[in-house]
């Protein structure tokens, strides 16, 4: 019987989702779903926010600069004042998996972010990720704009609280969550602990 597809559960304000949205194709061996979620909401559910507010900051961040070295990626740029707001960014996402371009979108928004350090709160850059995907600035507009988008990201980060995600990026594989860019490692090794059946 064939497995469900691994998810990715991921915010494009995370650095750390950053790491794991590079990687996670290699890792795991086949393309996970790429979900979505607004690790703001998690963060109330949860009763506390990032990492990125606190004394760990500076650590952290140097701690993801040698992590994405190591990991042979470009070296790390950082948008200006981040954690920037990434709302409108998300429901892009949204509407951009609904399309079947999740993964690409994903992909190219954390790079503009991660890599040239481009600011995904203004409206600007996404209705230029949208049109290297081959869409326009109309349907992108419309689309962060729309009630039924909105409704579909509440719902995603809804659902992904109830399964056990307590933050981004999380990897959920034959019915487990892996949360962390550091345990995508584990998540292949449940990914293919029974693909043999």
């Amino acid at each position: 019987m064939t497995s469900p597809q691994p998810i990715l559960y991921y915010d494009l304000g995370s650095p750390y989702a950053y790491l794991a949205a590079e990687r996670v194709a290699d890792v795991l061996g086949a393309v996970p779903n790429f979900e979505p979620v607004l690790v703001g909401g998690i963060f109330v559910e949860r009763g506390h926010g990032s990492w990125s507010q606190t004394a760990e900051r500076a650590e952290r961040i140097a701690e993801i600069e040698a992590r994405a070295e190591r990991y042979g990626l470009p070296r790390m740029a950082w948008p200006t004042g981040w954690p920037n707001n990434t709302l409108k960014a998300m429901r892009a996402a949204t509407w951009a998996t609904g399309s079947g371009e999740g993964q690409s979108f994903a992909l190219t928004a954390f790079r503009r972010a991660f890599r040239e350090g481009a600011d995904l709160s203004r409206e600007g850059q996404l209705i230029d990720i949208a049109e290297s995907l081959g869409r326009t600035e109309g349907e992108i507009l419309a689309a962060i704009e729309a009630p039924a988008i909105k409704d579909r990201l509440r719902e995603a980060t809804a659902r992904a609280w109830a399964c056990g995600v307590a933050g981004v990026p999380c990897l959920e594989v034959r019915g487990e969550i892996f949360y962390g860019d550091d345990q995508l490692e584990a998540a292949a090794e449940r990914l293919n602990s029974g693909s043999a059946r």
